[in-house]
């Protein structure tokens, strides 16, 4: 039998579902301590308020669906959509700068039809348009209550610096590349076409352009009332719009820092925006690691488990 005869019999689909689920056993696995300290620390939390924030985390893919929809003009079936973003949820925290959900959202889009460059058009959109709702959102609620939390402590001077020197660094490289290599601008110059088009179609049908907007001012929205919910079971005494502010810019800070599912990044910056806020330290330790076990480590594995299933059934 030769190589490719070979390889072609391996079971590749079932392999690629294995290695979905092994990447996630070994990432719990080296994070088990931090889990069980998270769990030791909510032991005395409110037990209504901590199955508050489980529900409002899954109710969190609704919006992500909503704006997924907002970026095409396909209605794209909605059990799959469903399923596909919460198989992205998981994969999301494999891959840094949210390239695991990137990556299980473009092959959904082409499973239903849609050509690569439309599907990349979509993600584009999609990634434009969920940071203009945190923003939106956060500038809102700081101009409701302003001073609420001093946000010059969450990126220093120095180190704002530094990522405006390496956003102006990777800028510059762009457009070297762009000027001296002719196909890549070629292909950057068809996207930004089909990209346009396709956001100019969208917009001029309400029911699209609702979808995506709505659902990327929700989709921040309910993840700050996850967060306020897990203060809430820890009877932090910060205020419900200090929590919320708190958690947008930390998010907001924490994305300078691409690593997968903010893992880490996110962590260090919510806990110096609650501790600005006025928590105790170790109520916001409680707290940030109660909302990362929420909305992390336990969609982690039913989320694989749907990813594995799709692949699977060649849904993806």
């Amino acid at each position: 039998m030769t190589l490719p005869s070979a390889l072609r019999r391996l079971p590749l689909r079932r392999l690629v579902c294995l290695v979905f689920l092994l990447l996630v056993a070994a990432w719990v696995a080296g994070n088990w301590p931090v889990i069980l300290s998270g769990l030791d620390e909510l032991r005395g939390a409110d037990r209504n308020w901590l199955l508050a924030a489980v529900v409002l985390t899954g109710a969190c893919w609704i919006p992500v669906c909503l704006l997924r929809q907002g970026t095409v003009m396909e209605r794209l079936p909605a059990g799959r959509l469903f399923a596909s973003q919460v198989a992205a949820g998981s994969a999301n925290h494999l891959l840094p700068a949210g390239l695991g959900a990137h990556m299980v959202t473009l092959r959904f889009l082409q499973r239903c039809g849609l050509s690569t460059a439309r599907s990349v058009a979509a993600l584009a959109l999609y990634s434009l348009a969920q940071p203009v709702g945190r923003y939106t959102l956060l500038l809102t609620l700081m101009a409701a209550c302003p001073g609420a939390i001093p946000l010059g402590g969450l990126l220093p001077a120095e180190y704002g610096m530094l990522a405006l020197l390496l956003l102006i660094g990777g800028l510059t490289l762009v457009a070297l590349a762009l000027w001296s290599v002719r196909p890549l601008r070629g292909f950057v110059q068809d996207f930004l076409r089909t990209a346009l088009t396709d956001a100019r179609a969208l917009h001029a049908r309400p029911s699209r352009a609702i979808a995506l907007w709505t659902g990327a001012l929700a989709f921040p929205a309910l993840q700050a009332c996850v967060m306020v919910t897990v203060t809430r079971a820890l009877q932090m005494p910060v205020p419900t719009v200090d929590v919320m502010i708190a958690y947008l810019a930390a998010g907001i800070v924490a994305g300078i820092v691409p690593t997968p599912g903010g893992i880490g990044s996110v962590e260090a910056a919510l806990l110096v925006a609650l501790v600005g806020a006025g928590s105790p330290v170790h109520v916001a330790t409680a707290a940030v690691l109660g909302f990362r076990l929420v909305t992390v480590w336990l969609p982690l594995l039913p989320g694989a488990l749907v990813l594995a299933v799709l692949v699977r059934r060649k849904v993806l």
